[in-house]
């Protein structure tokens, strides 16, 4: 989930960057961990074809969707007669379950700073691509910067612990490194936050997302259903591409608590009619598992 430099100044309304697309696999995911996961009930392939056509996905790619799924471990079917029923795997669950915790979570609320940073090295040869791949995503996914290679930073020394999991999973106790302190009196912290995370487009992400949300409205409740996907996979990056600074690091008003607001009260608003909207597609399915 990186991204490129951003321009020197913020581009005008007209020129305000699209909101990231999504694969036919990206929204199944978020079909399955909003709707189908919730119920603990498995789901024909009819219903999940009816409910990605909902959301522009064609029926091929909505049965590739399902086959990549399944072949990374985190579905698994059933044939009933010419039907097919797909169960999330204990895998599957894991993983929506952990999202589902971190992307509700992120930013809901505000936190105090004690000041301190936690610093990790971690270095991998340019040789193990894959490994340094692996690395980058589930740190970016805590949340930490990378202002030159090999350095890892937060603003959260809480998350040593999360850190040391990560490294213990990928094998790399004995090449990494991490403390956590207060920043010496070398250096400008600007500059840190600046090499480390590119806020600039964090920031214009945000602005992108509060101008197709905000306040954005939803007629029946396909439309609704529709929004809340959309909604969810557009909120479901920032944990990815926003640190969640702390406030004494920041030097004007951030636009994430609005926009995080803006998350919770658009799918609030539209839970309803998309729920019921999912039951219509299940219905049309056929029969109930």
């Amino acid at each position: 989930m990186t991204s490129t430099p951003p321009p020197d100044e913020v581009p005008p309304p007209a020129r305000r960057p699209r909101l990231g697309t999504t694969s036919a696999r990206s929204t199944l995911l978020t079909v399955l961990g909003e709707f189908v996961h919730p119920r603990g009930e498995g789901v024909w392939t009819s219903t999940l074809v009816a409910a990605l056509a909902a959301l522009d996905v064609e029926e091929k790619a909505a049965r590739q969707a399902l086959t990549r799924t399944a072949a990374e471990g985190l579905l698994e079917s059933r044939r009933h007669g010419r039907r097919v029923l797909w169960q999330l795997t204990p895998a599957g669950k894991a993983l929506l379950e952990e999202g589902t915790r971190h992307i509700y979570g992120f930013m809901r609320d505000a936190h105090a700073w004690d000041g301190r940073w936690l610093v990790v090295s971690v270095v991998i040869p340019e040789s193990q691509r894959r490994l340094r791949h692996r690395l980058r995503t589930r740190l970016t996914w805590l949340g930490l910067g990378t202002p030159s290679p090999g350095l890892w930073v937060s603003p959260d020394a809480s998350k040593a612990p999360a850190v040391r999991e990560v490294v213990g999973d990928l094998g790399l106790e004995h090449r990494a490194f991490a403390w956590a302190g207060p920043i010496a009196d070398t250096g400008d912290e600007r500059v840190l936050l600046a090499q480390a995370w590119d806020l600039d487009d964090v920031e214009r992400r945000y602005d992108a997302f509060l101008a197709e949300f905000a306040s954005r409205e939803a007629g029946d409740d396909v439309e609704a259903f529709v929004a809340q996907v959309q909604l969810i996979e557009q909120w479901r990056r920032f944990p990815f591409l926003d640190p969640d600074l702390p406030r004494e690091l920041l030097d004007h008003h951030w636009p994430g608590p609005r926009a995080a607001h803006a998350f919770h009260e658009r799918h609030g608003r539209w839970h309803s009619g998309a729920e019921r909207a999912w039951e219509a597609f299940c219905a049309s399915g056929g029969p109930r598992p």
